[in-house]
């Protein structure tokens, strides 16, 4: 005989599916972002081309893709919380967001694409660059980047440590998973902070020592910096939205929670997926000889508070 149960046995209907209640503060401070990088875009796209500088047009033209990000984070959080009570998302609509950095990572490669093949054009054919009018619109691209950088750095990264304790031993554990969405949003800040140093130092190094082909080259540099940025945000949002995140550590805590019990169980089939940035759904069948309820499972998973949606099915052992 199979008993099946619901993460919340005494109100199995009612219990809410809003895992994640977004981030006010992120949202407000990724708008502020936007319209500063719109401002900075305009300026810095108009002045590259104005001064003939490949670095500070590169920077510009990667400022743009900021913008369209930085918008597009902020639309997931404006869609999350308008659909958060919208029955056809099972588990919430935390992914909204996470989808929005996966995109926002595509963004920065193709950008990186464009960076690369416009700055190998200016290394066949060079053009003289406006070298001083050109550094104060990348100084000044810079300190946007910052103050940008700035109004994001408090949420494009939560910690979240627990100890648990158990009647048998103690252990410790401390998992870290950011705001994806801000994550992206701040990322791109970050790496525009950096293409706008490297052009700086270009502009620099042509107006001072003759070296001309340092512009392209830094675009180039700043290309490779940026899709490897981009690529470690396509990494960790496509687990999240792949569902596999099979080798956290909270997996194997789940396991570990159950063998250490006082009543032998045995696993026969575990999924584990993130609903939240912090938050995890577990459904979890076991078997064992011992007479085993769900409740008893659950009791045993309750000392882990990252797992808020828990599915129980018992089966007894086979003959």
């Amino acid at each position: 005989m199979t008993t099946l149960s619901s993460s919340q046995p005494s109100h199995p209907r009612q219990h809410s599916h809003i895992f994640d209640e977004g981030n006010p503060l992120g949202e407000k401070n990724a708008k502020l972002a936007m319209l500063l990088t719109l401002v900075m875009m305009v300026a810095e796209i108009s002045a590259g081309y104005y001064f003939n500088s490949m670095a500070l047009l590169a920077d510009g033209w990667h400022m743009s893709s900021h913008a369209l990000a930085l918008g597009l984070s902020v639309g997931a959080y404006a869609a999350a919380r308008k659909f958060a009570a919208d029955r056809r998302f099972s588990f919430g609509t935390w992914k909204m967001e996470v989808l929005a950095s996966y995109t926002s990572a595509i963004f920065l490669l193709l950008v990186a694409a464009i960076m690369v093949f416009e700055s190998v054009q200016r290394l066949i054919s060079p053009a003289a660059i406006h070298y001083e009018q050109a550094i104060g619109v990348a100084v000044l691209g810079l300190l946007v980047n910052l103050a940008c950088a700035w109004l994001l750095k408090d949420g494009h990264h939560h910690h979240h440590g627990h100890d648990h304790d158990h009647a048998h031993h103690d252990h410790g554990h401390a998992h870290e998973h950011g705001d994806l969405n801000l994550r992206s949003a701040y990322m791109h800040v970050v790496a525009d902070a950096a293409t706008s140093v490297m052009a700086i130092i270009a502009l620099l190094g042509g107006m001072y020592w003759g070296l001309g082909w340092l512009d392209p080259v830094m675009g180039i540099v700043g290309a490779v910096l940026v899709a490897s940025w981009a690529l470690g945000l396509l990494r960790d949002s496509s687990r999240v939205l792949l569902d596999a995140e099979m080798d956290a550590p909270v997996v194997e805590e789940v396991r570990e929670a159950i063998a250490d019990g006082p009543l032998p169980a045995t696993i026969t089939d575990l999924h584990v997926w993130r609903v939240g940035k912090n938050q995890y759904a577990v459904i979890v069948a076991v078997q064992g000889s011992a007479p085993l309820s769900a409740d008893y499972i659950r009791s045993l998973l309750s000392i882990h508070e990252e797992l808020v949606h828990v599915s129980v099915e018992v089966n007894p052992a086979a003959a």
